[in-house]
């Protein structure tokens, strides 16, 4: 009897030990989620700030007054003021943000045609030069826009196409990126299925669309949600090949806000830009994770 109450004794321990370290592990974790998401209840407890309010916090950032900065995770008289004055009195920013539509799903809809005909073509078919277009299709996605930046602006003003929408959508449309991240799923598809479907009599887009398209689809909708959320944040290429404030996408409108009497517009306007990139990157999580672990496995 005497061993087995000891059993039971050294059994419970060793429970008692995992849950508290069970516990402290979610302490440690709920901290660091708190920590990671400050910056969201940061941009969202200001777009419900009044300018006073956000001065009286802020003034040492913003306004260049004495003292340090204060900001509470809630506002003390909260107001929708900075929303109304965004959605009712400010047209630029309607504008900007259908150039940022324009440019978003214009890049996709391209990236959609050519990176995913450029995967399958890189992951089916034999071709001279494969490995050496591929390599070269690799150096492009590793080059940042600043290395590119000189030549891309030449070829478009040749093109005439700088200070136009066209020359920002055009380069991102055969970007190298969504190639890489569908390459890999395609290259999972048993080349005997698709021998296969030859025999049956199916033609090569057929096998696109038939094939290629469904299996792939986790890596299609992984690198749209990529490419979103790229294209939705850019500022170095409208600042580059854009001079005419029409045109500008909603992106540069938040640099473009410095006054401190619309430091609450700024708040809002960063937390309504912010809504669409949060929303697509809830609703493809799992496919970007797949394609993530995808883009990791080595062949």
């Amino acid at each position: 009897m005497t061993g087995m109450k000891t059993t039971r004794q050294k059994i419970y321990q060793k429970w008692t030990q995992a849950h508290i370290g069970r516990k402290l592990l979610w302490g440690i974790l709920a901290v660091l989620a708190v920590l990671a998401l400050y910056p969201v209840f940061f941009l969202t407890a200001g777009s419900l700030m009044g300018n006073d309010e956000l001065k009286n916090y802020l003034g040492a950032v913003i306004a260049g007054n004495e003292g340090y900065v204060d900001f509470p995770l809630l506002p003390k008289f909260p107001t929708l003021k900075n929303y109304v004055e965004i959605f009712l009195d400010s047209p630029e920013f309607f504008v900007m943000f259908w150039n940022s539509v324009k440019i978003t799903l214009g890049v996709l809809a391209g990236q959609l045609v050519v990176g995913i005909m450029a995967a399958w073509g890189f992951a089916k078919y034999e071709f001279r030069g494969k490995k050496i277009f591929f390599l070269i299709y690799m150096i492009l996605m590793l080059m940042p826009f600043q290395v590119l930046m000189l030549s891309d602006y030449l070829i478009l003003d040749k093109l005439l196409l700088t200070d136009n929408l066209w020359g920002i959508i055009l380069p991102g449309i055969f970007s190298t990126f969504p190639v890489f991240t569908v390459y890999r799923f395609f290259r999972e598809i048993p080349d005997s299925l698709v021998e296969s479907a030859k025999l049956d009599g199916a033609k090569e887009w057929q096998l696109f669309v038939y094939i290629a398209v469904p299996v792939g689809s986790s890596g299609i909708i992984a690198a749209v949600v990529l490419g979103f959320l790229e294209y939705w944040s850019l500022i170095e290429q409208p600042l580059t090949f854009l001079k005419e404030k029409s045109l500008f996408p909603l992106s540069i409108f938040l640099p473009d806000i410095t006054s401190i009497s619309k430091s609450g517009m700024a708040f809002a306007a960063s937390v309504i830009t912010f809504f669409p990139a949060l929303l697509i990157f809830l609703g493809g999580q799992d496919y970007l994770e797949k394609g993530i672990m995808a883009g990791a496995v080595k062949e």
